[in-house]
């Protein structure tokens, strides 16, 4: 898929047929998060997949806003050294996963950490070193159902040529 194709089609996905995801593209999907600019080239990043159920529906539990978690065939959490720019760091390979997904024909949901009560506990249910923090998880699965992408504003309504 084109670039430009992805960006335009990606959604949230929150329902996941119970197809599992091969192991290959998972590591496609990570790859082109681990590929993402970052600050002074830091990479500060670190990639959890979760593929085991009760491990998953453990984390569901911890989120509120996630309750979608537990039909995912794997969940990608992106853990961070804390460097200067670690959350904008870890949200271009968020995003760059993002794309990846839909570029594969999958669907995905980026889900909050950085700031979230839970983080905490899921770092030490997945045994990541204490300097390190959640920043996002992403739940990844094959679409239950085909859906298009949410309505967006109009170019014209936000770009603003050399001031406001």
């Amino acid at each position: 898929m084109d670039l430009f194709d992805a960006v335009k089609e990606r959604k949230s996905v929150r329902e996941y047929s119970e197809k599992r995801v091969e192991r290959a593209l998972i590591e496609k999907i990570v790859d082109a998060g681990r590929l993402a600019a970052t600050a002074r080239n830091e990479q500060p990043w670190e990639f959890v997949v979760i593929q085991d159920k009760t491990v998953i529906k453990k984390i569901c539990d911890m989120c509120p806003n996630g309750p979608f978690i537990k039909d995912a065939s794997c969940l990608i959490s992106v853990f961070s050294k804390d460097t200067k720019y670690y959350i904008e760091d870890c949200s271009a390979a968020t995003q760059n996963m993002l794309l990846a997904v839909e570029a594969l024909g999958l669907g995905a949901c980026w889900v909050a950490g950085d700031k979230k009560d839970y983080i905490e506990d899921i770092r030490k249910m997945l045994q990541a070193p204490e300097d390190h923090k959640l920043v996002s998880m992403l739940s990844v699965g094959y679409p239950a159902k085909k859906q298009g992408p949410k309505q967006k504003k109009d170019l014209k309504q936000m770009l603003h040529w050399e001031k406001w």
